[in-house]
């Protein structure tokens, strides 16, 4: 519930996200122009609930942006070598420029090897070690994990300025605290940032002199307003269950943040759900057009 809040200082991610898809309409017009369809293909090994929810709806994003998608499901007894060889067959095939496998994986998949085998010029998740080397080197050609980038989208939405803002991201993950961390210190962009994580000494303190405070802990509500100064602005990329009885689902999401504590003093603020998530499959769209830009060479 976002009632008992201020409304007026919500980042909304699903406007930004739109926006963001109005940009790539133009970009793919042109891809198309020049003869070219950006192609997604997307491998599900397995039937977890969430991850399948998560196919659909970037199969369904990329159907109506006009790209070329393919939505691989493997059953759950795939083996290792199947599904390396699944892999290869789209790092070979032209008329796909961004392969994606859906985490997590079932256990007995070794997922950094199925990264590793992943062409890195259609590794469109960011996590291929060519283009983690290649954000923390600062080249462009390489590409950011889709969390990340839609983080940095939104923080420039709400007009902060970020060169020498004193940054906290709270969480060290591959997947969100390292990368944003890079990528706020990318020179042009020029944020100071300090990485913290649950076991940082004083870390209410150290949050609390933060400009900008994104919390990626995997904690629910973990954040409270003892970690925020007023003013701040504060992007929470959490997304977790509670137990709520009076819920028709029995549970409802909530983030990292605190949010009704939160949101009162933060001059910025994203909801859960409605923030970050709809920037990361807007990102992932994005990395896709880009990689069609890059092979294809237009």
């Amino acid at each position: 519930m976002l009632s008992s809040a201020r409304m007026t200082n919500l980042i909304d991610g699903r406007a930004v996200a739109t926006k963001v898809y109005a940009e790539l309409r133009e970009q793919i017009g042109n891809s198309k122009a020049h003869g070219a369809t950006p192609g997604l293909a997307v491998l599900l090994v397995g039937d977890d609930p969430a991850s399948r929810a998560y196919v659909r709806a970037k199969d369904k994003m990329c159907r109506e942006l006009g790209l070329y998608s393919v939505k691989l499901e493997l059953p759950a007894t795939t083996t290792q070598r199947e599904l390396l060889a699944r892999v290869e067959e789209l790092n070979r095939d032209d008329s796909i420029h961004g392969i994606l496998v859906q985490s997590p994986p079932p256990k007995h998949i070794d997922e950094a090897a199925i990264v590793r085998a992943l062409d890195p010029a259609k590794d469109v998740d960011g996590f291929h070690p060519v283009n983690v080397a290649k954000l923390v080197l600062g080249d462009g050609s390489g590409f950011v994990p889709c969390t990340p980038l839609g983080c940095l989208r939104l923080l420039r939405e709400t007009g902060v300025g970020l060169a020498g803002a004193n940054v906290v991201v709270l969480g060290r993950s591959m997947i969100v605290g390292k990368p944003m961390a890079l990528l706020l210190m990318r020179k042009g962009i020029d944020a100071t940032v300090t990485v913290a994580h649950s076991r940082t000494k004083n870390l209410p303190q150290l949050c609390a002199r933060a400009d900008v405070l994104i919390a990626a802990i995997g904690q629910p509500q973990f954040v409270s307003s003892d970690f925020v100064r007023e003013g701040a602005v504060v992007i929470d990329v959490g997304i977790n269950r509670v137990d709520d009885p009076g819920s028709e689902r029995g549970y409802r999401l909530v983030g990292d943040i605190d949010f009704e504590a939160v949101a009162p003093i933060a001059r910025a603020i994203t909801p859960v759900p409605g923030g970050v998530g709809p920037m990361t499959i807007s990102m992932l769209m994005a990395n896709t057009i880009k990689a069609c830009r890059q092979l294809t060479r237009h």
